[in-house]
């Protein structure tokens, strides 16, 4: 079978006219060979860019070349290796190994990539910034370039979905962008952008629904969507006194892992946090074991001498669960716990024991505030009065397991960025306070990348009745 047909060949649908116009812009992209190609392949929920990336891992035998999958965070690759059947790796894993030891200006450097005739497929795109960053030379997007391109026939892919949510701070998600790619970054860019949903989908509420959402956030609408309900049994509307009976069946149905509240603000989570614990786990202890958290700040400390050490650190984002928890202290003014925890985000699972710091559970800012974060910094510091140099107090920090300790939040209800990438079977979307004013493009791209978490079931909770199609009944 020549190689040109073998995308085909892998996918397990017959292709649509679409697919095949991908199918023959990939087979030059493949064939192509000038060293700085770059595939840029958009496309919206249901359009099947899973399925094709699937297709093409496995057709990549007949063009000699292997494949890295790649995401930006860990729940985001544990997805990407779901639907692929091959692991998958964090960017940071892949691109990045640590200095020294112990160096206290700059813990990371750009890895070199040893791989040769591979194409590096880096899915859910849309959140890889731009912006300078603390563990990177330069930004995650750069320095991802020029890891990939080495000079040995290594080839970068990137997909996404041009509706989501941009990366924190961005207006847009600029590893989307044909522009930046080619004009900033010097890569000969293939692009493509898959717009009709599978037929396979058809009958799914959850798509018909961010479906047209996509379309308000493409034409730049600012109304309220028209959502369906009626004739779906994966889409539902509640109201605030039933979602204690509704978090309570997906729990049961799907486990805690499975199941996700997306709120608008870490406030709002908080508050979701406190009420399922207490109200529906009917957990009074601040922490305990089952507990389901949030690494909530990078941490460069818990993971050094492990297996991995070369990147050994707990990203932002990662999801855990606390097996146990030992014992409780407070020192400079703050309160730790020794756990033990398991990361769920990572195929290895890993199991560390470590210290959390217990003010950031509940803390209103994402993580620990700056106020409290330089009170902290300021306290420890006076432990180290007697070093000469600040280089010297520094490198003593850094070894300081309290100052070091993981930031954490209860992971039962979280935001949409730090939900972005990940999938659950049933996801909770709680409205939030908004106005007229409010309604506008970057709230229809929360909304969209929110419900798009969902893979089973969507619940609205407390959505106003202009969001729906038809009033409600009765």
């Amino acid at each position: 079978m020549p190689a040109s047909e073998q995308i085909s060949a892998s996918f397990p649908f017959e292709p649509a006219p679409q697919q095949r116009e991908l199918f023959g812009k990939l087979h030059q992209f493949l064939l192509s060979d000038n060293g700085y190609e770059c595939f840029l392949l958009r496309g919206y929920a249901g359009t099947g860019k899973t399925t094709v990336l699937s297709a093409l891992v496995k057709a990549l035998r007949a063009y000699n070349l292997k494949s890295v999958l790649l995401a930006p965070t860990g729940r985001a690759a544990k997805v990407i290796t779901g639907y692929s059947g091959r692991k998958a790796f964090t960017i940071h894993k892949r691109v990045y190994r640590k200095r020294s030891a112990m160096n206290v200006d700059d813990m990371f450097m750009l890895a070199t990539n040893l791989s040769e005739d591979t194409l590096f497929i880096v899915d859910e795109a849309s959140m890889i910034s731009d912006e300078a960053m603390g563990t990177a030379r330069d930004t995650l997007l750069r320095d991802l370039v020029n890891y990939v391109y080495n000079t040995k026939n290594c080839k970068l892919m990137l997909v996404g979905d041009t509706a989501q949510l941009p990366p924190v701070g961005s207006e847009y998600s600029p590893a989307l962008d044909a522009s930046i790619l080619s004009e900033d970054l010097g890569l000969q860019v293939f692009s493509f952008e898959l717009t009709e949903v599978l037929r396979q989908q058809k009958n799914s509420g959850i798509l018909h629904n961010v479906t047209a959402v996509r379309e308000l956030i493409r034409h730049e609408e600012a109304n309220y969507p028209q959502i369906v309900t009626k004739g779906y049994k994966d889409v539902y509307r509640m109201t605030g006194e039933r979602l204690e009976e509704g978090l309570s069946y997906a729990y049961g149905k799907y486990g805690f892992d499975g199941t996700l509240v997306i709120c608008r603000s870490n406030k709002n989570a908080n508050l979701y946090n406190q009420q399922i614990r207490n109200r529906i786990l009917m957990r009074e202890e601040e922490l305990t074991g089952g507990d389901q958290i949030m690494v909530v700040r990078n941490n460069y400390f818990w993971l050094q001498g492990g297996e991995e050490a070369s990147t050994g650190f707990i990203a932002n984002g990662d999801i855990a669960r606390i097996k146990r928890v030992r014992r409780i202290e407070e020192l400079y003014g703050f309160r730790f716990a020794d756990v033990q925890i398991e990361f769920i985000d990572y195929a290895e699972d890993p199991v560390i024991d470590c210290k959390v710091l217990l003010e950031a559970l509940y803390a209103d800012s994402p993580a620990l505030s700056a106020d409290d974060q330089k009170r902290f910094f300021l306290e420890v510091m006076k432990d180290y009065e007697h070093l000469p140099t600040r280089r010297e107090k520094l490198a003593e920090l850094k070894l300081n397991p309290y100052y070091n300790a993981l930031q954490i939040k209860f992971a039962y209800a979280v935001t949409c960025h730090k939900a972005q990438g990940g999938q659950w079977e049933a996801v909770f979307i709680d409205q939030g306070y908004l106005t007229e004013e409010m309604l506008n493009t970057d709230f229809l791209r929360w909304f969209y990348t929110a419900c798009t978490r969902a893979t089973t079931e969507l619940f609205l909770v407390n959505f106003n009745q202009r969001f729906y199609a038809a009033p409600a009944e009765g």
